[in-house]
């Protein structure tokens, strides 16, 4: 794994390639940020961001979502997935927010991670983009990432979250994230667009197999024998040629 410099570096890079790096998940407050959180869970966020408007505009805080029923709620959330399980955890989140904090939402992460539906990923968005408390949210696209380029190494998020948090400073935990977000969104997809990538030279995954794949295919072409023109190659077995 990398030294912290090398990934403060790593980053430095990657931030200049996604100056506008930030959650795209719409709110105006804490409340708003945690229901489109849980909600964006197996979706995405565009979609998540369809449905919020006329969700928000029914439900304009805890109080109103602790006093929702689920035959109310699903239909309104049914395009996101998971419906039931999500109307579960917006109702159960709203009522502990009504009952343990008068309805405001917490900026602490234990407290938060006891809501109804509520981890440590969605805790540190709701943290670090509305509440002003540093949080590293951890989800695939930073998990395939940091093991990618070598400043994590773990399939575990709380460890990668330990990992970068570790080599970045606090001021910097949200940004990171988002950053590495959106690079696995745009660049280092599944399957990925290296030749865009504004880290390439410091990826261990493309030095140590993109790379190796490209030498070995130019040997598999400089050892296939020549066909001359005109002619077919030859069968390369006895099972090759028609009977």
């Amino acid at each position: 794994m990398k030294t912290a410099a090398d990934t403060r570096g790593i980053l430095d890079k990657l931030e200049s390639q996604h100056p506008e790096a930030d959650t795209e998940l719409h709110y105006r407050n804490a409340y708003e940020l945690l229901v489109a959180t849980i909600l964006s869970a197996q979706s995405t966020d565009q979609r998540v961001n369809m449905v919020t408007p006329a969700l928000f505009k029914k439900y304009p805080d805890a109080r109103a979502l602790a006093r929702a029923t689920a035959a109310a709620l699903e239909p309104r959330i049914h395009s996101t997935g998971f419906f039931r399980a999500k109307s579960r955890s917006l109702i159960g989140m709203a009522v502990a927010l009504v009952e343990k904090h008068q309805g405001e939402v917490p900026a602490d992460m234990a407290a938060l991670v006891e809501l109804p539906g509520v981890g440590r990923k969605t805790a540190n968005v709701v943290l670090g983009h509305a509440l002003g408390v540093p949080g590293l949210p951890v989800d695939r696209h930073v998990l395939r990432v940091a093991n990618r380029i070598g400043i994590a190494e773990s399939d575990d998020p709380e460890i990668v979250e330990e990992q970068l948090t570790r080599a970045m400073p606090p001021e910097r935990w949200t940004r990171t994230s988002d950053t590495l977000i959106l690079h696995g969104r745009r660049i280092c997809k599944p399957k990925p667009l290296c030749d865009q990538c504004a880290v390439q030279d410091h990826c261990d995954y493309y030095r140590h197999v993109i790379q190796r794949e490209a030498r070995t295919a130019r040997g598999t072409r400089r050892s296939a024998p020549p066909v001359r023109p005109g002619r077919k190659a030859a069968p390369t077995s006895r099972r090759a040629v028609k009977k």
